[in-house]
């Protein structure tokens, strides 16, 4: 094992697969295949071998980079692109990914050049937007884009797809679900093309898998956060049967003072334009740790000790009330948190902290 430096992320694979079991065991019992993804640990190869081991039936990255690492790797599942194509990449989404979601007519066609060039055909999920105002084509050009794809050589259409909750916040419900079959069954009807993939969401989707609501025509999810951190991702709340216990971010104190609460002197913006309030809890032991806004997102971390407060930080320092901490501290003791999403999705992009493969599933 290397050198364990900090600031470091340790990465808990067994206890991610654990989670991967279980949610993949709920989306087979209602006839759902999993596209597991993986970007919110840059693909990292012992966690997406963990998941292709726990009855993942793809796998699944919005950069081409980590469907490339993942190719290099090995693996003999099908690999998704999940953001939308580049135009100017069309050529290296073809070798990259065997399955990617669209939407934009023009680089499907660019996508068809490609594949027919390469003497290959590149399957594609047509995204639907149905009011979450991210990725997709407004329903009323569904036919329109549809027929212009089936003309197309190189490309097989599989079906359709939908994304929410990630931009507006929208909720999977039964009716959008409803919605997006319907608009299927209408194209279908009308245009005489078959579309037997209905990928409905993502981690999202998974609340109203559980409560049994889901329209048994959704066939496929495209699911990371829940079982990479093992969270209902509508408010954050454990997900039932899965583990929170998947990831842990540790830092190191470098400064301690007491000092008080409340800047002292006239006041202006901080280093990112912000205008941060305080709150005066009068003198207090404060800590200063080696990571920053360049490596985390600070608001998103939870420390471990839950009698330790996260002030807040700049680019390459993080700042913490531990006046009132479980244990003693000192200039060179490590504090470790609990990343969420965001917070996990930045460490695990950034060179400056180290990646700590964790077995064993026992609790921390």
């Amino acid at each position: 094992m290397s050198k364990l430096f900090t600031p470091r992320l340790e990465l808990f694979p067994e206890r991610i697969a654990e989670n991967a079991r279980a949610i993949i065991r709920l989306c087979h019992d209602h006839g759902i295949q999993v596209a597991c993804v993986g970007k919110v640990v840059c693909a990292h190869p012992v966690i997406m071998r963990a998941l292709e081991e726990s009855g993942a039936d793809l796998l699944a990255d919005s950069r081409l980079e980590n469907l490339k690492s993942l190719r290099q790797n090995g693996t003999k599942l099908p690999l998704m692109l999940l953001r939308i194509p580049t135009p100017s990449r069309v050529e290296e989404v073809i070798h990259a990914a065997d399955i990617s979601l669209v939407s934009d007519l023009e680089t499907i066609k660019r996508i068809s050049s490609a594949a027919v060039a390469a003497h290959s055909t590149h399957k594609v999920i047509l995204m639907v937007d149905l009011g979450d105002l991210r990725e997709g084509i407004w329903p009323s050009r569904l036919d329109e884009v549809l027929r212009a794809i089936t003309r197309l050589p190189g490309v097989e259409i599989s079906g359709l797809g939908c994304n929410l909750a990630c931009y507006g916040g929208v909720i999977p419900t039964t009716e959008k679900m409803q919605q997006l079959i319907d608009l299927r069954d209408q194209s279908e009807s009308s245009l005489g093309v078959r579309l037997p993939v209905l990928c409905a969401g993502n981690s999202a989707n998974l609340p109203l898998l559980l409560a049994d609501k889901m329209p048994s025509q959704i066939n496929m999810l495209r699911i990371g956060e829940t079982i990479l951190l093992g969270r209902n991702v509508l408010d954050r709340s454990p997900f039932p049967g899965t583990r929170q216990d998947t990831a842990r971010l540790v830092a190191e104190i470098i400064e301690l003072e007491r000092k008080p609460s409340v800047p002292i002197g006239e006041r202006g913006q901080d280093a990112f334009g912000g205008t941060p309030e305080f709150v005066d809890r009068g003198v207090r032991l404060r800590a200063i740790c080696n990571i920053g806004r360049q490596d985390v997102v600070i608001d998103n971390l939870t420390p471990e000790d839950p009698s330790i407060i996260v002030l807040g930080g700049s680019s390459d320092h993080l700042l913490l009330d531990v006046q009132d901490a479980q244990q003693p501290l000192a200039v060179g003791d490590e504090v470790a948190f609990y990343p969420g999403y965001g917070a996990l999705l930045a460490a695990s992009t950034s060179p400056y902290v180290q990646k700590i493969i964790i077995n064993g599933i026992s609790s921390l």
